[in-house]
């Protein structure tokens, strides 16, 4: 049952400041290794991480690593495999639309803003599961859509680019991928979906790159550190933390609207790591970000019973 919805919100926003960092290391990786390369590395260390973190879980309740009754490990498997290709076709659409930006394109406005557009596509995609949002919900969703365009395109766009085509998918893939999880994290183990969902991407991520692909081991290790930024942090941090985190969150709709944050802690990382200082916009829709995830969690009972006493 969710019920910690301050747990939730902490979680969520934690792992927002993760992916938001994250965009500087994808574009730092975007002209050197091809995307299956990337996330087939990423999640294939990703999905080891976390090995030893679900093993001490386990032990720590009593439990084995393994499920011990088949009904168990075959709900777990399903999970996994659904929430895993959701994942691994966002994932690489992302790395793709970034590297199919031209040289001078703003990159990260129109990534960042495309991308966060799931927080509109969760609800819509929600509606055919038969999951509605209560009013707040949606009228944090519109807020935040207002606060995203004043943060990331500020200057409007100069033109319609490929990769934005490619990135507007994406966000369509992580707003399914967001409702798989949502479908599932109340029957399984979160930590050992995370694994599953990474090995899923990775082997998947894997066999596209030797199909499509001719990575160069040299500029692998030489983009080291970016690549364990986004395998150990981005990807096993950051996805664990979704996982449990809509395990509490009241609803899917929520869970992205605090995902979405990830584009105000991306305008931080490149006001740390680039030195770009935002501006008067984008300061603003920051705050209406933080105004969206303060209307969106409005009990609707306790403002109808206010209504009333009006």
């Amino acid at each position: 049952m969710k019920k910690n919805n301050l747990l939730s919100s902490a979680l969520l926003l934690l792992a927002a400041i993760i992916w938001g960092f994250a965009f500087v290391a994808q574009n730092a990786l975007a002209d050197t290794v091809p995307p299956f390369t990337v996330n087939a590395i990423r999640s294939l260390i990703a999905a080891v991480a976390l090995v030893p973190v679900a093993a001490i879980s386990r032990r720590m309740k009593g439990k084995k690593l393994l499920e011990s009754n088949p009904a168990d490990r075959k709900k777990l498997i399903k999970a996994g495999i659904f929430c895993g290709v959701m994942l691994c076709i966002a994932v690489n659409l992302q790395q793709f639309g970034i590297a199919l930006y031209p040289q001078g394109a703003p990159v990260e406005a129109h990534s960042g803003f495309l991308t966060a557009l799931y927080i509109l596509f969760v609800p819509i995609f929600g509606l055919f599961l038969r999951k509605r949002p209560g009013l707040f919900v949606w009228i944090g969703v519109v807020i935040a859509i207002v606060g995203l365009y004043l943060l990331c395109l500020s200057d409007g766009f100069s033109g319609l680019y490929t990769g934005d085509i490619v990135i507007l998918v994406c966000a369509m893939s992580f707003a399914l991928q967001i409702l798989c999880v949502d479908r599932y994290i109340d029957e399984v183990d979160p930590v050992k979906l995370s694994i599953l969902q990474f090995l899923v991407t990775g082997v998947v991520s894997a066999i596209l790159m030797l199909i499509f692909e001719h990575p160069d081991l040299s500029a692998i290790t030489d983009a080291w550190l970016p690549l364990l930024y986004l395998a150990l942090l981005s990807s096993a941090g950051g996805y664990t933390l979704q996982i449990i985190g809509q395990k509490y969150a009241t609803s899917p709709t929520l869970a992205s609207i605090l995902m979405s944050m990830e584009s105000v802690f991306a305008v931080i990382g490149g006001v740390i790591f680039m030195g770009t200082v935002p501006k008067t916009a984008e300061l603003i829709g920051c705050g209406l970000m933080f105004i969206a995830i303060v209307v969106a969690q409005l009990p609707e009972s306790r403002i109808r019973k206010s209504g009333m006493r009006n």
